[in-house]
């Protein structure tokens, strides 16, 4: 069984009733990342994400090896039916949602501060075009 990382995401109802849905509702009750998921099953990232989006199906060999990791049955991921993910704890809820708040507010800050810094090189760049027209006009 994995240990759970610090990343952990709010995982909802919805779509868990398809095998990718499932996997995912899994690797998050587990609290693994995609990228530590993908490396221990010697698998791309993408492959993982298309694994979890329905756009393809993992061999058997990696479903089980994914069951074990989890901690569920390999008919649960497949059909739903048998042994899932436990269910998560308020306090366990509560901290991704709080994680989930600052990977949003780091996000926010970033992109505050790229629009801060294209706002100023757009700043610049109009003001060499003025001086630029401006130096036409006086040589005409």
């Amino acid at each position: 069984m994995f240990k759970p990382e610090q990343e952990t995401t709010v995982f909802s109802d919805e779509g868990d009733d398809t095998l990718g849905g499932r996997l995912s509702m899994a690797r998050d009750s587990a609290g693994v990342s995609l990228a530590t998921l993908a490396s221990q099953l010697g698998v791309s990232e993408e492959t993982m994400l298309a694994w979890e989006s329905d756009r393809a199906e993992p061999n058997p060999s990696a479903l089980v090896k994914m069951s074990a990791l989890f901690g569920v049955s390999p008919i649960w991921l497949m059909t739903g039916a048998g042994d899932g993910p436990g269910e998560d704890s308020d306090e366990r809820a509560l901290d991704a949602v709080r994680n989930e708040l600052s990977r949003l507010r780091a996000a926010h800050q970033e992109i505050g501060q790229l629009i801060e810094a294209t706002t100023r090189q757009i700043e610049r760049l109009d003001h060499q075009i003025r001086l630029r027209n401006v130096s036409k006009d006086v040589a005409h």
